[in-house]
């Protein structure tokens, strides 16, 4: 899988993308990232990317002409566009997305990384100051990606999330059983974690874990997983993957929460 990241400050990327997992994939060849300046694609002598808003107001707005020409160019060295292809309109291909990183965008949620792990290629922008000029959402950007309700400088770390995100579900970055055990890839919160040692000041592990009973660990874990969703993230249960048995045991859950008892036990 290929990202292109689109930005006006190249450098913020140099470390996130050089650790870990990340690192480790690029590595492996399993994904491969490249970093656009967009100010390289100004035309004018000052390299300009923003300009005052018409109709007035404050801030500034991120210029169309840099952004498109930097996506075009990126777009022409992975596939050239039909001949009949209207000049106006960038041509994006199958496999590809363009993706504006903006709070009014679709929130990012674990489906929507898996949806998005299915291309080959992602370009993302960066918008930056009062955001971009609306022709890029419109005639440019394929989806619109929010990781949150609240403000950033820039959409530059929203890009490292998304891509963090869904770099994670490409096949082979991480053993094939590692996410789906994580909170919300299947919709509720991972149920408790511990290691050594068993005891730490006067705290000790729940006994069910230190028995070798692998089917009651795996019903405690996944009862632990309901209970801590129901009380911490009650609203992330009307879209989670559950079964009857599950639909059964928060019945249960709920009941001796109601009745002071001690779920999960």
């Amino acid at each position: 899988m290929h990202f292109d990241i689109l930005t006006l400050f190249p450098a913020m990327f140099a470390g996130p993308l050089d650790e870990s997992i990340i690192k480790r994939a690029r590595e492996r060849g399993l994904i491969s990232i490249d970093i656009h300046n967009i100010r390289d694609y100004s035309t004018d002598r000052h390299h300009t990317t923003d300009d005052y808003p018409f109709g007035g107001g404050r801030g500034m707005v991120m210029k169309p002409e840099p952004i498109f020409a930097t996506v075009e160019a990126v777009l022409a060295e992975h596939a050239a566009p039909p001949p009949d292809w209207p000049r106006q309109r960038a041509y994006v291909p199958p496999g590809s997305a363009v993706v504006l990183l903006t709070p009014q965008g679709r929130l990012l949620t674990q489906g929507v990384a898996g949806e998005l792990s299915q291309m080959q290629h992602l370009i993302l922008v960066c918008g930056r100051y009062e955001g971009v000029d609306e022709r890029v959402r419109l005639h440019l950007a394929t989806h619109e990606i929010s990781i949150g309700d609240y403000v950033l400088t820039g959409g530059e770390l929203p890009a490292m999330v998304l891509l963090d995100c869904v770099t994670r579900l490409v096949p082979g970055v991480l053993p094939s059983e590692t996410p789906v055990e994580e909170s919300h890839y299947a919709g509720l919160l991972e149920y408790p974690q511990y290691t050594r040692p068993a005891e730490f000041l006067g705290w000790s592990v729940p006994e069910i874990l230190l028995s070798g009973h692998h089917a009651a660990v795996a019903r405690w874990r996944r009862c632990q997983s309901l209970l801590r969703t129901l009380l911490r993230r009650p609203e992330l249960l009307e879209r989670a993957d559950l079964t009857a048995k599950d639909q059964r045991q928060l019945e249960r859950l709920r009941d001796a929460l109601e009745n002071g008892q001690t779920p999960c036990e």
